[in-house]
C-alpha cells in the first residue's frame, strides 16, 4: 500500500518513508526530484538576502511558520474544491485555524464566487521519468473560456521563480496528458495570490478582489522554458551524486520475555 510519502510493505512488515524532495514514478520505479527541489538552484536575489538581514536569527522561524500557513491554506482550499464543507470552529466553539489562515480561505471563497471558475483538476500529482522531475499541480481552471494552470500562493510577495514553477508544471501536464502543442500554447499560467495588497475588484480583464489577485506569468513560455532548463542543469551539476534518503522501520515489534533463572 502506498501514499504520497510512504510505502507499507506487508510482505516484509516494514514502512518505508520516501524522501520529500523526490517523487516515485510508479510506472518505472524511478525516483525523480521535485520541481521545488530543482528550484533550489535558482538565485535567491537581493530581496531574499535583505530579508535575511532584516530578520536575522528569527528568519528560520518566520520561514517555517509561512510554510506551515501555506500548507494549511492549501488543505482548506483543496477540501473546499472537492465539495466538502470546511468549518472554522471545533464543536466546543474553539477555532481550528489561525485568523490569518481563515482570512486567506475567505479570499479564496471570494475568488470562487466572484470569478466563478470551472474547477477541472485539484492537487494533481505529475510525475515523469522522461522529463526527469515531478510536482503537484494546484489547479486547472476554466475562466471565461480560457484554460488556466494555477498555483496558489500565500507568500508576502510574488517572486520571480514562481513563473519557473508554473512552466515546469505546464510541461509535465501537457506531456503526461499528450496535449497538442497549439492547445498547450494557448493555456494561461497564473499565480493566485491570497496575500495581495489589492483593495478593489478588477476591471476589464484583471482578475482580482479584496486581498487576492491572479498574477499571470510575466514572460513567454519559450523564455521561461529556457530559464527552467538552465535551472535544472545547474541543480544536477551541483547535486550530481544526490540520492533520495532512505528511511525504513518495522511495522511492529515484540520482545520475547526471557526465562527468569533463580540464583
Amino acid at each position: 500500500m502506498s501514499t504520497d510519502n510512504y510505502l507499507i510493505n506487508s510482505e516484509t512488515n516494514r514502512i518505508e518513508f520516501l524522501d520529500s524532495r523526490f517523487y516515485r514514478d510508479t510506472r518505472t520505479g524511478a525516483m525523480v526530484p521535485s520541481v521545488t527541489t530543482l528550484l533550489e538552484a535558482w538565485p535567491k536575489g537581493a530581496q531574499y538576502y535583505e530579508w535575511l538581514k532584516k530578520n536575522g536569527e528569527n528568519a528560520d522561524a518566520i520561514r517555517d511558520e509561512a510554510g506551515r500557513r501555506g500548507s494549511v491554506v492549501h488543505n482548506l482550499t483543496e477540501s473546499l474544491d472537492l465539495g466538502n464543507e470546511v468549518q472554522l470552529c471545533e464543536p466546543d466553539g474553539s477555532p481550528r485555524y489561525k485568523m490569518s489562515e481563515w482570512a486567506m480561505l475567505e479570499r479564496y471563497v471570494d475568488f470562487r464566487r466572484t470569478i466563478k471558475p470551472t474547477v477541472i483538476e485539484v492537487e494533481t500529482n505529475l510525475i515523469s521519468s522522461e522529463l526527469g522531475y515531478a510536482g503537484t499541480l494546484d489547479r486547472i481552471l476554466s475562466i471565461n473560456g480560457d484554460l488556466w494552470l494555477v498555483d496558489i500562493k500565500t507568500s508576502a510577495a510574488v517572486y520571480d521563480h514562481y513563473d519557473l514553477q508554473l512552466v515546469a508544471y505546464w510541461n509535465l501536464w501537457r506531456t503526461l496528458n499528450k496535449v497538442p502543442d497549439h492547445e498547450a500554447l494557448n493555456m494561461r499560467l497564473g499565480i493566485l495570490w491570497l496575500n495581495a495588497k489589492t483593495k478593489t475588484y478588477g476591471k476589464g480583464e484583471a482578475i482580482q478582489g479584496l486581498g487576492w489577485q491572479m498574477v499571470e506569468a510575466s514572460d513567454s513560455k519559450e523564455r521561461l522554458n529556457d530559464l527552467w532548463g538552465a535551472c535544472r542543469k545547474m541543480w544536477h551539476a551541483v547535486n550530481a551524486n544526490t540520492k533520495p534518503r532512505e528511511l525504513s522501520y518495522a511495522l511492529s515489534h515484540k520482545i520475547e520475555q526471557l526465562e527468569t533463572v533463580n540464583p
